[in-house]
Formats: C-alpha cells, sequence, structure tokens
C-alpha cells in the first residue's frame, strides 16, 4: 500500500519549492510511517534548495520535525503505532567503531529509510537529513524516531530535531560547561540562541551574547544571557575579557561559521579555555592562526556536530526540562506557518527576525 500526500519539493537549484503531491510507501523491515504534526523551517533546508549540500534533485524538504507513529515494519520495537516522536537524523548503528567505543554520538553508520519516496511519475525524491519532514507523512528509519511526552507541543518538540538541539548540545555535551562558568556565545540566530539556554541550563555564572543586530540580542536575554555586546560597535574580544575579570570565558561557543568570529572565539577565551564550533562553514573557507598561540593557550578546540548529541538520551531529557518551565523551548517558535507558505519563511530568514518559522499540519 501506498500514501498519496501534500509534501514541499525542491526540483532544482535556487528555485522557488512547490507544494507537490508525493507517495509514500507503507514501511518495509527497520522502518517507520509517521504522521507529521510539525516541522521547522530551518537553513539547512535552504542550503538544500540552494545546492549547498548536494546535487541531488529533486529534494524533499525538512526535517525538524515531530508527529504520530502510524505503522511500522518488520522487526521495529522500539516505537510503535500512536507513539508520539521527535525525528532525528542521528539514529545509530550500534556496530561501527564510534558505537562499540561507547560513543554513538559520533556514529559512523546512521540508519535512514531504504525505501525511496517519489513523485507521482515514479521520480524519486532526496528527503533532507534522510527525513524529509514537510510532507503530510513520512517514511523513516524507525531508528529515525525518538519517543517524547505526548504532553509537549509538537510545534516545539520538533526544533530539537535539528537547531535547537545543535545549539543546546554545543553547550551541554560538546563544551562541558559547568556551574559557575563563565560562556559567551558569538552569532545569536536560533542555534546561538539554544546555546544560551544551554549555558544557562547547565548553571554558567556568566553569560555573554556577541551579535551585531540588537534584536537577537534582546532575544537573547529572554533565553539567559546576562551581557550581550554588539560587536558592530564594540571589539568583541576586548568586550569580552572586560566583563571576565580579563581572562576571557572559559567556554566560547561560534554559532557563524566564519574564520572572522572563529578567530574572535579564539582569542575570547580564557587561558586553557574551550572553544566549540557549531557555526556552520562553507567549504572554501580557510582559517590561519599562528601555531605558536594554539600551543601556548592550551584548552580544547572543538567542533559540535548535532550538539554531539544522543537522541536516545537527549530528547526524552529535554522534553522533561521542558515541562517542568526550565528549559523554555515555546521561546524558540517565533511563527507558525502552513506547508505552503514554507518559501515565504526562507524569505524571512534574510530578515534575521525570526528564530523559527514552524509548519504546522
Amino acid at each position: 500500500m501506498t500514501h498519496q500526500v501534500r509534501a514541499v519539493v525542491a526540483r532544482g537549484k535556487g528555485a522557488p519549492v512547490s507544494l507537490e503531491t508525493i507517495i509514500v510507501p507503507d514501511p518495509g523491515p527497520g522502518e517507520a510511517l509517521v504522521r507529521i504534526e510539525a516541522c521547522g523551517v530551518c537553513h539547512t533546508d535552504l542550503h538544500y534548495r540552494e545546492g549547498g549540500i548536494n546535487d541531488d534533485f529533486p529534494f524533499l524538504l525538512g526535517h525538524e520535525a515531530a508527529g504520530v507513529v502510524e505503522s511500522v515494519g518488520e522487526g521495529v520495537t522500539d516505537v510503535a503505532p500512536g507513539d508520539f516522536v521527535i525525528l532525528n537524523w542521528r539514529a545509530v548503528c550500534g556496530q561501527c567503531r564510534a558505537c562499540l567505543r561507547g560513543r554513538p554520538w559520533y556514529c559512523f553508520s546512521t540508519h535512514n529509510a531504504k525505501q525511496r519516496m517519489t513523485l507521482l511519475d515514479g521520480t524519486e525524491l532526496a528527503p533532507a537529513l534522510g527525513i524529509g519532514a514537510f510532507a503530510e507523512k513520512t517514511l523513516v528509519a524507525a531508528g529515525q524516531c525518538t519517543k517524547v511526552d505526548r504532553a509537549a507541543s509538537a510545534a516545539a518538540a520538533g526544533l530539537l530535531g535539528c537547531g535547537v538541539m545543535a545549539g543546546l548540545g554545543a553547550a551541554i555535551n560538546t563544551g562541558n560547561v559547568g556551574r559557575g562558568d563563565s560562556v559567551a556565545v558569538i552569532g545569536c540566530g536560533g542555534v546561538g540562541a539554544a546555546a544560551i539556554a544551554g549555558a544557562n541550563l547547565a548553571g554558567a555564572a556568566k553569560v555573554i551574547a556577541v551579535d551585531i543586530d540588537d534584536r537577537k540580542l534582546a532575544t537573547a536575554q529572554k533565553l539567559g544571557a546576562t551581557h550581550t555586546v554588539n560587536s558592530k560597535d564594540v571589539d568583541a574580544v576586548a568586550a569580552i575579557r572586560e566583563l571576565t575579570g580579563g581572562f576571557g570565558a572559559d567556554v566560547v561557543i561560534e554559532a557563524v561559521g566564519r574564520p572572522e568570529t572563529y578567530q574572535q572565539a579564539f582569542y575570547a577565551r580564557d587561558l586553557a579555555g574551550t572553544v566549540v564550533l557549531v557555526g556552520v562553514p562553507t567549504p572554501e573557507m580557510k582559517l590561519e592562526l599562528p601555531l605558536l598561540d594554539v600551543f601556548g593557550r592550551g584548552g580544547a578546540l572543538k567542533s559540535s556536530w548535532y550538539g554531539d548529541c544522543l537522541p536516545s538520551r537527549d530528547f526524552p531529557m529535554l522534553i522533561d526540562l521542558h515541562l517542568q518551565g526550565r528549559l523554555d523551548l515555546d521561546a524558540f517558535v517565533t511563527e507558525t506557518i502552513a506547508l505552503d507558505e514554507v518559501e515565504k519563511a526562507f524569505e524571512r530568514m534574510h530578515d534575521g527576525d525570526v528564530l523559527r518559522s514552524v509548519v504546522v499540519l
């Protein structure tokens, strides 16, 4: 049996997306069919549309999603029909060298559904990050489904599927922010704002938000920033040092993904401090630092991929914190939109006044 559903498709590089009818098969072994309730509009989806990921068009966009399992294939035991789940793009294999060393968040062989969803004419679709959730239903590997408490709204919960988890994890998992630490976050878009929330949640004593947009800095304060720095007006490194007794921050999280801001992060950390790169650079970018400075300052230079998260561990815990009132996931939902408004949401990204537009079905 197959299912005909509405979905958002990117047919060619740079072309506006279109709302089309696609065909979704019933789940095979190890797969799950999920009815999507909400899906955030992430910059990664725009990168797919622009051909910045690869050129495997047409793409079925959307990946930051939550919904309800409708059916599962043979051998699936971790989720069942009726479960409320967050989708993830790290369905760990359990067998690769990272998994066998007890570091599944570095899994080298994550799972996706083996069957392909198609256009009506049979053209195979490439689902964004193996998910494709700008659709009424999607087919994923069962391991991409993490069951969480139904009491959370789908619009808020789904954001853990990518951007918000990336930021929270950059602080909590990769940066290992602890009680009393000083933290600076450079770039306060959706991921950077989540890093601020994560640092606050971890008990940081001082959380410094750095951006060139006062609107983003105001939002950062609402999410736990104790200080703000507009780096368009002042030198970010000097400002961070001044706010930390002249030493620099214990952890500096770079959420922009540019050489200039990475250098700021490098020099704004304390001796033996940690720099976490969670902003995604483009392939042509190069970084130049004096090797003596890298050696002499000590500490750690890390990159954070998906917040070094383990969905089965992190998603339920973060949803519980949200329901306890300790993590405001609703604050990241700037607006809710319909499935046919994704292209407009891409345009709003450039205005800088949204953390997340969320499609609600």
